[in-house]
């Protein structure tokens, strides 16, 4: 868990980008959303399911930062969507006595 969080609070993303995502977290449905974002049939346990998106948030931003035409800003947005949406089902490392 210690390693989620650290690669969670070393992210740097361009403020509108991360804007956006927290304007389509309030209508993030984990059930329907997170299956989508993440091609799977089934939805994995939260921090499961972080591990995946920020391996995958990181790939986007690597094509994003090498000015790619195959980047896929909707899909980028998504997945930061998912990840601000499970960050609120990881349980607290202060909360954890950790």
């Amino acid at each position: 868990m210690t390693d989620l969080m650290t690669r969670l609070a070393a992210m740097r993303r361009p403020r509108l980008l991360l804007q956006a995502a927290r304007h389509g977290v309030y209508d993030y449905n984990r059930n329907r959303d997170l299956r989508r974002v993440l091609r799977a049939p089934a939805c994995p346990a939260p921090e499961e399911a972080m591990n995946v998106l920020i391996e995958e948030e990181t790939r986007l931003e690597e094509v994003r930062q090498s000015g790619d035409a195959g980047y896929n800003l909707v899909r980028h947005i998504e997945v930061l969507i998912a990840i601000l949406g499970e960050m609120r089902l990881l349980p607290r490392a202060q909360e954890a006595g950790g």
